[in-house]
C-alpha cells in the first residue's frame, strides 16, 4: 500500500522555504516562492498574502500532518450552506510533490556500506552471501534505491562486513 504523505516535523524556515520531515523518512525542502510562481497566483489568491509578507508566512504551523496558516482565512460554505472561515492549509501530497530532497539531512548508509565492502575487497555477491541477502538487494542499498530495516542493516554490517554496528542520536 502506498504511503499517504504527511509532514511529521518542521526542521526550519528560511525565507519562503520550509525544511521538513515527511512520514516517508525523507527530509525535504518546500520552496513556496517557486511553487506560487508556477501556479501564477494573483492578488485575489490567499497565497498572495503569504508570498508578499514574510512575517505572515513564518506563522506557519504543523497541524495534522500538513502546513497551516491560521492567520490567513479562507471563506467557504459548510454542508448546511452557511458561510464559514477556514485557516489556509495546503495538501501535504501537493507539498511533497512540489518539494526537493534535502541532501544535507540524508543518511549515507549506502555509501558507508559500499566503502566498507570495497575496503575489505568484497564483491556485492560475497557481501550478500555473508549477510543472507541478495546481490540485487546489496546493490539497491548501496545506491540508496531502497529503505533498510535495522535488523537487515545489522546482518549486513555485523554478518557481512564483520564490523560492529553502533547507533548514535545527536
Amino acid at each position: 500500500m502506498k504511503t499517504i504523505r504527511r509532514i511529521l516535523k518542521i526542521h526550519k524556515i528560511e525565507g519562503f522555504k520550509v525544511f521538513c520531515l515527511f512520514n516517508t523518512g525523507e527530509s525535504r525542502i518546500i520552496d513556496f516562492k517557486d511553487i506560487f510562481e508556477k501556479w501564477k497566483i494573483d492578488e485575489e489568491d490567499p497565497e498572495f498574502l503569504l508570498l508578499n509578507d514574510e512575517k505572515a508566512f513564518k506563522k506557519v504551523k504543523l497541524i495534522e500532518g500538513t502546513l497551516v496558516w491560521e492567520n490567513i482565512k479562507i471563506q467557504g460554505i459548510d454542508e448546511k450552506g452557511q458561510k464559514v472561515e477556514y485557516p489556509f492549509d495546503m495538501d501535504p501530497i501537493v507539498l511533497y510533490e512540489n518539494s526537493i530532497l534535502d541532501e544535507t539531512r540524508q543518511l549515507e548508509l549506502g555509501l558507508l556500506i559500499k566503502k566498507s565492502r570495497t575496503e575489505l575487497g568484497l564483491t556485492q555477491e560475497e557481501l550478500a552471501k555473508r549477510s543472507g541477502t541478495t546481490k540485487h538487494y546489496i546493490s539497491r542499498v548501496e545506491n540508496d534505491k531502497t529503505g533498510i530495516e535495522l535488523s537487515t542493516l545489522k546482518k549486513i554490517i555485523e554478518g557481512g562486513l564483520g564490523k560492529r554496528m553502533k547507533i548514535s542520536i545527536i
